[in-house]
């Protein structure tokens, strides 16, 4: 028995020991991290609606969006924001965004982890470049009567990014009449 606890004793040890490394690296990381994907979303945003300063905001529901202005004039040109939604085996968020009628300018997947060679084709280009100029009422997946093609075998991945985008457009459209944005 008192060999039994000796070596539980030390596998504790051991434990905590390593515990600790990796809660001190993690730390050390966290800040790093989360500086890198703070500015992919700058980044993705500024490349959504190119030359335009952006003014965070949030909805009643708690998402974040922002309001894109031309900064010469002024001038309203969109809105970009993080649609998300559960897919196959993973939430995947998009971000898109829209010009001051709510038509897509365009969309890039900033997190998935999706099956690869099926659902992870939704970040490729092909699949992005459909959704530009596309309305509330044309966002569904082809197979629910809509004008997006489905990925194939992918269903589920493509059903879900065009229905967050369009649950999202709408979120963020009541909010800008409640608001009076335009």
């Amino acid at each position: 028995m008192k060999y039994y606890l000796k070596l539980g004793f030390i596998l504790f040890v051991f434990c905590a020991i390593a515990s600790g490394i990796l809660a001190y690296i993690n730390t050390l990381t966290a800040p790093v991290i989360a500086e890198r994907k703070a500015r992919e979303e700058e980044e993705t945003r500024n490349s959504l609606i190119p030359n335009a300063d952006f003014e965070q905001k949030v909805t009643d529901q708690g998402m974040i969006y922002y309001v894109a202005k031309d900064p010469a004039k002024d001038e309203l040109l969109g809105y970009t924001f993080i649609a998300a939604d559960v897919g196959y085996s993973s939430t995947v968020q998009t971000m898109v965004g829209v010009d001051p009628e709510f038509e897509v300018l365009g969309i890039q997947v900033v997190d998935q982890a999706e099956t690869p060679g099926l659902g992870a084709n939704c970040t490729s280009p092909s699949f992005a470049s459909q959704f530009s100029g596309m309305s509330i009422n044309d966002l569904y997946v082809d197979k629910d009567g809509g004008e997006v093609a489905s990925l194939s075998g992918a269903t589920i991945t493509s059903r879900c990014i065009t229905n967050s985008l369009r649950e999202s457009i709408l979120d963020v459209q009541d909010e800008d009449q409640i608001g009076g944005e335009q």
